[in-house]
């Protein structure tokens, strides 16, 4: 493994953890720590128990309370630098508290906080022209709505009502949101609710994972690094695609009313379930199948937009398809309630059947945040960023696994990555939620933050802010390096 300088990374070093906390105190971006005027760690806890909802769980067994960001790096109220690996699960995208998306939000809100879209106000029409100038072909009507569930939903009804038919196939062990309406879409179980109606005219098909499904392998995915599972496949020729294609074939030979599909909802890269890549070929495949059955292709970029993935703006782009409806959130706003809807003029056109709105999407504080988030991407080449900091993060992850016997998977594209934990290689058994916890949170007590995802909690989730440099990849590697080492 080549590295750009001619210094060992820390990483490969032995550094005492003296070095290390001494390592995170100079990193960040600023020497001033901030202070932190809140309530005490205690109040907050028991004020979470008693008034905010029990399903709002804390991440870690000891749980850290952030006050304060700066770009990669986040703050607890005891002083603590952290580095941020996990982007406040993909959503900060350019940085926290950039000073020029901080710019245009005070702006903002000096200038007009919300009046309501049946009259005119400049951002919403500055930000939708610019967003709609990212987009490939017809691409080119925007919906602004507020968060992710809210984008999904809204295509699944564009979707129906365009098409005119009913029924719309997920993977199995995707996510799109937990609303009523996208409970159906969604399909891992720990996400779904036991109610009358939530899987109505939806159909999950087999996913086609090179890693953990039926079929696939060394050479079954689109990235730097390949899964070491032995298959059948040559670089050339993804065998594993044309079993899932027939598969679906079958799917839609005995479950769908002929030529009646209303659509398709696909992640480019499935985020909640584990970052797993698709085998080579088979998303276009089955987008050019459901048009020809009626339906439309939904690319869901909630998590995979916006330059995450490096060689594409949108993820849809490393698959080689063009949607007929793009949702999208999280990065779109770093941070700030913000989605939306992308489709063609003939497909809005199905939504005003009847009277549509929606009274907080594209308000102007929103607008004014979209529109700088894309600015800042341009200027400072976060897209490339992402394709090469991310290319150097799979190699050093790929070299941890190659010494560690507990990862069983390394993958992902751009600073989208997933590493996956197991107890045995050979067979892929996912590494149990407890001992993965213990690596995980030994990972936060030495300064790093990281994500946690898969189905069976098994997957270290990497997606931190797009401006990270190698420098905080030696670091991130360094930290997880020693975390496995201390619980292996």
């Amino acid at each position: 493994m080549k590295f750009s300088s001619g210094l060992r990374p820390i990483w490969q070093s032995t550094l005492s953890r003296v070095t290390l906390n001494r390592r995170l105190a100079t990193a960040a971006t600023s020497s001033i720590t901030p202070d932190y005027n809140g309530p005490s760690f205690e109040d907050v806890v028991a004020i979470r128990q008693k008034n905010l909802g029990p399903t709002l769980k804390c991440h870690f067994k000891t749980p850290v309370l952030i006050h304060n960001g700066k770009m990669q790096w986040l703050f607890d109220s005891n002083g603590k630098k952290y580095l941020d690996m996990f982007g406040g699960i993909v959503t900060v995208s350019v940085g926290h508290c950039h000073p020029k998306v901080n710019a245009a939000l005070k702006n903002q809100v000096e200038t007009l906080w919300h009046t309501t879209n049946i009259y005119l106000h400049p951002k919403i029409h500055e930000f939708a022209e610019k967003l709609a100038s990212k987009m490939p072909g017809d691409l080119k009507t925007v919906y602004f709505v507020n968060s992710g569930s809210e984008a999904n939903d809204l295509a699944m009804l564009l979707a129906r009502l365009h098409t005119k038919n009913f029924d719309i196939l997920t993977f199995r062990n995707a996510y799109h949101g937990t609303s009523p309406y996208t409970m159906g879409l969604t399909a891992q179980s720990s996400w779904r609710y036991s109610l009358p109606g939530v899987n109505s005219g939806i159909q999950h098909v087999l996913n086609p994972d090179p890693y953990r499904g039926r079929w696939g392998g060394k050479n079954c995915r689109e990235s730097s690094v390949q899964t070491t599972r032995d298959c059948a496949c040559s670089p050339n020729n993804c065998e594993a695609t044309q079993n899932y294609f027939q598969d679906l074939e079958e799917l839609f030979r005995y479950s769908i009313p002929v030529g009646k599909c209303a659509g398709m909802f696909a992640e480019s890269i499935q985020g909640v379930g584990g970052t797993v890549q698709f085998t080579k070929g088979y998303l276009k495949q089955a987008a050019e199948l459901v048009r020809k059955n009626g339906g439309v292709f939904v690319s869901d970029e909630v998590q995979t937009g916006f330059g995450r993935t490096g060689s594409h703006f949108w993820g849809f782009e490393s698959h080689d398809i063009i949607p007929d409806i793009v949702t999208m959130a999280k990065g779109i706003g770093n941070g700030f309630p913000l989605a939306a809807v992308v489709t063609t003029s003939q497909i809005a056109e199905s939504l005003t059947q009847a009277l549509h709105f929606n009274t907080f999407g594209g308000n102007p504080m929103a607008s004014a945040v979209g529109l700088a988030v894309l600015e800042v991407i341009e200027e400072e080449k976060l897209q490339e960023n992402s394709l090469k900091v991310g290319n150097y993060f799979l190699k050093g992850l790929a070299e941890l696994r190659s010494k560690f016997n507990i990862i069983g998977d390394v993958r992902g594209q751009g600073l989208m990555i997933g590493v996956e934990f197991v107890s045995n290689k050979d067979t892929r058994q996912p590494l149990s939620k407890e001992h993965f916890g213990k690596i995980w949170e030994e990972c936060k007590d030495l300064g790093v933050l990281f994500g946690q995802g898969g189905f069976y909690g098994n997957v270290l989730r990497i997606k931190p802010p797009m401006c990270i440099n190698k420098s905080d990849v030696d670091l991130a590697l360094d930290v997880l390096e020693r975390s496995i080492k201390a619980h292996i």
